[in-house]
């Protein structure tokens, strides 16, 4: 299943919510787990799940978010290359890249992914919504937008 077993991933939780299916007798309770797992070198991917039990939650979103991992180009390992503004629904997440020792100015589901795929300095702002499965979405995508360093700047 995954071609690099070998690999540690760590995982962070970024949102846990209680959701309620109403059924004759009253309401059943389930729990939704949104995870980001990374490997701090520039992976990073992102799962959903669902249970009875919150762990058992969390171990479901997990290893979907294994199945979710894609390499991010990092600039000099520790920012990215050049300002991106990723978007996800009505959430829309600018980035910028910091000078070194500035760390990562970010929101929670922000912070997590960013600090899953190894970014150390970087300025973010996130506008629109704070929902943190679009806020997850839209950080992913503004990664994905970006250049690796040695081709920003060059001409085409």
């Amino acid at each position: 299943m995954d071609n690099k077993p070998n690999v540690e991933f760590e995982e962070r939780v970024v949102a846990i919510k209680r959701v309620a299916k109403v059924v004759k007798g009253g309401r059943r309770f389930s729990f939704a787990a949104l995870v980001v797992v990374g490997n701090k070198t520039g992976e990073v991917g992102l799962g959903t799940g669902k249970a009875g039990e919150v762990p058992e939650a969390i171990g479901k979103a997990s290893r979907a978010a294994k199945k979710t991992v894609r390499p991010y180009p990092l600039h000099e390992g520790r920012t990215i290359a050049h300002e991106v503004i990723g978007t996800f629904g009505a959430a829309k997440v600018f980035m910028r890249p910091a000078g070194a020792g500035t760390g990562v100015i970010a929101g929670g589901a922000v912070r997590a992914v960013l600090e899953s795929v190894g970014v150390k300095d970087i300025l973010t702002k996130c506008v629109g919504t704070t929902n943190p499965h679009n806020a997850v979405r839209a950080t992913l995508d503004g990664l994905k937008q970006l250049f690796k360093a040695q081709t920003v700047g060059k001409p085409s």
